[in-house]
């Protein structure tokens, strides 16, 4: 079975080297007219020196920009590896059956009109789909760009943009094709060459996963920047980006973050699990670095173009400059990176080499009257030295040196590709003195930023790429004991009820099915029930007003706490069938629990993702407090741990001023067995299992709330 998935993915894969590797291309809809999209097009691959023939497809037109052109592309002499088509919709389902029939494979669709336009666009894309299901033709669109192929091998300009970068190792792949266009003109004013570059428009059969698939199995590129608005089948793209993000890093942001949602949620949990949030944990689990600045994604794209990935969290500082070297000690350390002590042998080595007035030690001080040699010895010892990792530098383009040679040595260095350099170069570029300095180093493949904050978050960003690829997060862990069909049979009497929300007992015995510790409960439906029940559980007890119409009863006075006897029970009781004129109200009565931390974990369902587990800091204040993380489920014990480490309040978990340490096994199981829970149960669309009293021994469920 592994066999033929593997097999399925190689032939996706290569079915899509006709749309990035065409030996030539047809342009249906090829245009006299400059400014048209059917012109744009045969002039950015004429410019760009496109490698194979281009075959203009015009009924009217004897030539296009001085290219043969054909009335249509049956008339067309050769072969057609692919196709762009920049026509009125309404035609496009027979121009995909004709490419069909002449043996096109791939075909870029720049047309729009199509399911962005509603419904009369949803019946013509779906028309040409299922032409080009039946010819076996990959369509890339429509309402797109399209693509570009910086390899001189292809010259491959399939797009209508403006920007025609060189060379390079990074590959983007873009929803919109004005974000798109604007980081490939980002890369090209940091004069960062480009590998491949996609944008999909409604992406109606090529996706951003089969993109990305593509771009991981290509040598030629060394990391990918992807921007998406949002993702179609999201488990595809994960069972993609959890392979390609072990291969080579993936830049990624996504739009939207500030978007008002779950504003209708029944829950604490569906409420705090904002608009964005999946898409965050779906960059997190599949080990992608995450951006919310374009900027700074494509600075430190320049840094994954050139530098190997360090095997460690260990920098070694060359400065020829104080302050700098500080402000990037405080970035590095904030990104997770240690500036550890030299070795004796290393400091030896600097003291006979370096100017008596330098500082020997990390930061190593070269300082500002430093030359080439002295660069170069500093280099040579970080290289040797086994506990470094990285190398960061602060370069300031010094009057009385020479520069190009203290560039040259850097150059050599970073040419043997040991560890990542990175440098934070200081100068003025007006000065054609200082440009020949730059050169050198942007010739020489270093990556060169202007600000040490910069520099630093980009070495930042490759120890952190060297984390989460190595990171190995384990299995899920499932249990053997579990009554799942005990538990389904729960939600599916409620549901024949028509109930949205589970009752008190149907929610406690649920929990009870998949082994998640409760307190102690009754359900009465009487003062004297409560009276008895109580008397069963042991004083104090907690009594619940329990009704589907009541959603957060502590809020409406539906919670009354710490009743000591069978007196003060009654009397609550009383108050409550007095205060709720509900015809299915019930009294949940539970053991009360003081003295442990609260805590929360919960559910919220993600359409077509599945499931997001939430943890936090529980109790009346969650949402003011907010002091909750979200993983996706299924959630191995790795991750539980890590969120309860990620956490603001982390420290109150472990005791403060005295107060005792909680058992965080038992939460940890807890929140594992909820990702049992709701993976084999996906009907639940929400829970809340707040609070959670979590103490020195273990920690029990007191209150939950489950809609499905």
């Amino acid at each position: 079975m592994e066999a033929e998935v593997k097999e399925q993915k190689r032939t996706a894969v290569n079915q899509l080297d006709s749309l990035f590797k065409p030996k030539s291309i047809a342009i249906i809809g090829a245009s006299s007219k400059d400014l048209s999209i059917g012109n744009v097009i045969i002039k950015n691959l004429v410019h760009f020196g496109y490698k194979g023939p281009i075959y203009p497809i015009n009924p009217k037109e004897p030539e296009i920009r001085g290219i043969k052109a054909y009335p249509t592309i049956f008339d067309v002499p050769h072969d057609i590896d692919a196709a762009h088509v920049i026509i009125p919709s309404k035609f496009v389902p027979q121009i995909i059956e004709d490419c069909g029939k002449k043996g096109i494979k791939s075909v870029i669709i720049n047309s729009a009109g199509f399911s962005e336009m509603g419904e009369e666009g949803v019946v013509l894309q779906k028309a040409f789909l299922a032409k080009a299901k039946e010819y076996g033709v990959r369509i890339f669109g429509p309402n797109c760009q399209g693509i570009i192929n910086c390899d001189p091998d292809y010259n491959a300009y399939c797009d209508f943009t403006f920007t025609f970068p060189k060379p390079g190792a990074i590959s983007i792949v873009a929803l919109s094709g004005g974000v798109g266009a604007f980081i490939m003109q980002s890369l090209f004013d940091l004069d960062i060459g480009m590998r491949m570059y996609a944008s999909n428009g409604n992406a109606c059969d090529v996706s951003i996963s089969d993109v990305v698939n593509y771009y991981g199995d290509d040598e030629g590129t060394k990391a990918i920047i992807l921007y998406t608005e949002g993702f179609a089948n999201p488990k595809e793209f994960m069972d993609v980006a959890k392979v390609v993000a072990k291969k080579k890093p993936i830049l990624a942001m996504k739009a939207g973050r500030t978007e008002e949602g779950a504003k209708a949620a029944a829950s604490h949990t569906g409420s705090l699990a904002g608009v964005d949030i999946a898409t965050e944990l779906i960059f997190e689990k599949t080990g992608m670095l995450a951006f919310n600045n374009e900027e700074e994604m494509c600075q430190t794209a320049m840094a994954f173009s050139t530098q190997p990935i360090p095997k460690g969290n260990r920098v070694g500082i060359i400065t020829n400059t104080g302050g700098p070297a500080v402000i990037a000690t405080d970035e590095l350390v904030s990104a997770g990176l240690q500036i550890p002590a030299l070795s004796a042998k290393a400091k030896e080595i600097l003291t006979a080499t370096q100017l008596p007035e330098a500082s020997i030690g990390n930061p190593i001080d070269v300082v500002a009257t430093g030359g080439g040699a002295h660069f170069r010895s500093a280099l040579d010892v970080l290289m040797n030295e086994e506990n470094i990792d990285s190398v960061y530098i602060n370069f300031v383009t010094a009057p009385f040196t020479d520069t190009d040679e203290v560039a040259r040595q850097i150059v050599e260095v970073n040419k043997m590709k040991k560890k990542p350099i990175v440098c934070n170069f200081m100068t003025n570029m007006s000065m054609e003195r200082y440009q020949v300095t730059a050169k050198i180093m942007k010739d020489g493949g270093v990556p060169c930023y202007a600000f040490p904050t910069t520099a630093a978050k980009a070495l930042g960003a490759l120890y952190k790429y060297h984390k989460v690829s190595t990171r190995n997060i384990g299995e899920a862990k499932v249990y053997a004991e579990v009554k799942k069909e005990k538990a389904l049979a729960i939600i599916n009497e409620a549901k024949k009820e028509g109930k949205s929300f589970l009752s008190s007992s149907h929610v406690y015995q649920l929990l009870s099915h998949y082994g998640i510790p409760v307190a102690d409960w009754r359900i009465a439906n009487s003062i004297e029930d409560a009276v008895k029940g109580a008397a069963e559980i042991g004083f104090p007890v907690v009594v619940k007003a329990d009704a589907e119409s009541l959603v957060h009863k502590s809020d409406l006075g539906g919670v009354a706490i710490n009743l000591k006897n069978a007196e003060e029970v009654r009397a609550v009781v009383e108050k409550m069938k007095g205060k709720f004129n509900a015809p299915d109200l019930k009294f949940f009565i539970q053991k009360f629990m003081p003295g442990g931390r609260e805590l929360i974990a919960g559910v919220s369902a993600k359409k077509e993702l599945g499931h997001l587990i939430m943890f936090g800091i529980g109790g009346i204040y969650v949402e003011v407090l907010k002091d909750v993380v979200f993983k996706i489920a299924p959630v191995t014990e790795v991750e539980a741990n890590e969120m309860l480490t990620k956490i603001k309040a982390a420290k109150l978990l472990d005791g403060v001023r005295g107060e005792k340490a909680i058992n965080k096994a038992s939460v940890i199981e807890i929140i594992q067995r909820l990702s049992q829970l709701v993976c084999d149960l996906p009907m639940i669309e929400e829970m809340d299992l707040n609070p959670i009293m979590a103490f020195e021994d273990k920690a029990f469920v007191v209150d939950a709330r489950i809609k499905i």
